[in-house]
């Protein structure tokens, strides 16, 4: 039985359908259109996003109109952790994806998660959350993007989401590549606060790139058990392969913002124990004259010099042969401004 778009409680929750033909080209069902339900299309397939939340979309999930129930619910549940299910070859399951800041771009600082069930005629996916995939390969297809079956869809919305986390490393990559030639030019700024927010992020996208990677790596081991098609078995391991390069390189750039931190660290350190030399040589160099000008200003009787003409410059010059005699004492013993 199909349902309309204009009909609220037949598909709660429904922010855009899709109908893919046999060729891969898509388009967007219009308000008032039929809206097949899975296993009805026929030829090609069909994709419906939803906003799970909507609590009236588990009960169309616990009728089964989006595959197995036990599977569709688990892959809708609000349950954030990354993981995948197959079982009589629909796929489900919860993956990272970016979140959106209403427009401009994603934030690596806030991982959303894209929920899915694939059968082998539609994919519906959800969020609850604004995020970048979705979006981004809906405006693909509508602009021609030819996507031939389901899993070449869900590649698509992955591919959104490890080409905006390989964006967001590129320029992460250059924010270090400007610091370190700060650094090795020793031209420090505010770099110990930039390297900060620079590990924060690589930290996180490495969080979660280490969930996607392990959910596809499942899906090409569990597949074949599963009786997934060759197709998608091996639309998983291109995935894992792609997501596994981008890993390393987010560890990559965590390890080098830890080592700029702990360089950083190293000279601001270099540089305090140098202006600690400095001041500590400058106050021993004044403490035995402090002194004697001290005990020559005080406001008693018998004072040395008191009557002399001279007295001045007598105490001046011994002052002056006192800091000399210090300075040279910390030359004897050796204690010199810290090398670099």
């Amino acid at each position: 039985m199909t349902q309309l778009l204009s009909d609220p409680p037949a598909l709660p929750g429904l922010l855009w359908a899709m109908r893919f033909d046999e060729s891969g080209s898509g388009r967007l069902v219009e308000h008032g259109e039929e809206i097949p339900l899975p296993g009805t299309f026929g030829e090609g397939f069909f994709w419906l996003h939803f906003n799970l939340n909507d609590a009236r979309l588990m009960e169309m999930v616990a009728e089964g109109r989006l595959g197995p129930k036990a599977l569709a619910a688990a892959a809708f549940a609000p349950d954030p952790h990354q993981r995948i299910t197959v079982e009589d070859g629909y796929v489900g399951g919860v993956v990272a994806d970016l979140v959106r800041d209403f427009c401009e771009s994603a934030n690596a600082d806030a991982g959303g998660r894209l929920h899915f069930v694939m059968g082998p005629s539609f994919l519906a996916s959800g969020r609850r959350h604004p995020i970048l995939a979705p979006e981004a390969a809906r405006e693909a297809a509508a602009e021609g993007r030819s996507i031939a079956e389901p899993i070449v869809l869900l590649e698509a919305l992955v591919g959104h989401v490890v080409a905006a986390m390989s964006a967001t490393g590129g320029r992460l990559a250059d924010e270090l590549d400007a610091i370190e030639d700060h650094i090795l030019d020793e031209r420090l700024r505010d770099d110990r606060r930039r390297l900060g927010p620079i590990r924060r992020d690589a930290v996180r996208l490495h969080r979660q790139l280490l969930g996607l990677r392990a959910v596809f790596h499942r899906l090409e081991a569990d597949g074949e058990d599963e009786g997934l098609s060759p197709t998608a078995l091996a639309t998983a391991a291109r995935i894992a392969q792609r997501l596994d390069a981008l890993d390393r390189d987010m560890i990559v750039l965590a390890d080098r913002s830890r080592l700029m931190q702990e360089e950083l660290s190293a000279n601001l350190a270099q540089q305090s124990n140098r202006q600690l030399y400095t001041l500590s040589v400058l106050t021993a160099l004044f403490l035995p004259p402090t002194l004697i000008t001290g005990l020559f200003g005080m406001n008693t009787k018998g004072l040395p010099l008191a009557d002399n003409e001279a007295g001045s410059n007598i105490a001046i010059a011994v002052a002056v042969i006192s800091a000399v005699l210090v300075f040279v004492v910390i030359r004897v013993l050796g204690i010199r401004a810290p090398k670099d």
